[in-house]
């Protein structure tokens, strides 16, 4: 069960799902995690019997990246283009699944602010329409970050 209580939701706007977590770690070590694919498949949507089948991570401006999970024999994929990178502070890229699990292609923006020895990782995704964002809310998204969230946690645990 995910640490839901830990995981801040909101709607900015018509478009946008905010999601944010406080993780007792560096901003570096956290940037780390959701950039290097050796720490990435540790965490990211790795649940309910997924695997975490391809990581590619090409992170530059301009560069792309695809993730692919795989369950019983079927996939999940989605990639995109990164468009901004200030690391560790920021990226901003691109995002679309490889079937409509979200329709079109979303603007993800990803921050990593330190204080205190703690990191808050936050992510806003904004959709093309309003339906599309409320479709992805009803589809459970949240949850399964929360999950991820969870194994991130532990990872960075594990590595400090």
């Amino acid at each position: 069960m995910p640490d839901i209580a830990a995981v801040t939701v909101t709607l900015p706007s018509d478009l946008e799902i905010a999601m944010s977590r406080v993780f007792d770690a560096p901003r570096q070590l956290v940037f780390d995690a959701y950039t290097k694919p050796e720490l990435l498949t540790r965490w990211l949507g790795v649940r309910k019997g997924w695997i975490f089948a391809v990581c590619e991570v090409d992170l530059r401006v301009g560069g792309l990246y695809r993730w692919v999970w795989r369950k019983n024999g079927k996939d999940m994929g989605l990639g995109g283009t990164y468009l901004e990178i200030a690391a560790p502070e920021r990226i901003v890229c691109t995002e679309r699944f490889d079937e409509p699990w979200a329709e079109g292609e979303a603007l993800v923006t990803v921050t990593f602010i330190e204080a205190a020895g703690k990191t808050t990782l936050a992510i806003t995704t904004k959709s093309e329409s309003k339906e599309i964002r409320d479709s992805v809310l009803k589809s459970g998204a949240t949850t399964g970050v929360g999950e991820s969230f969870d194994m991130l946690a532990g990872v960075l645990a594990s590595e400090i």
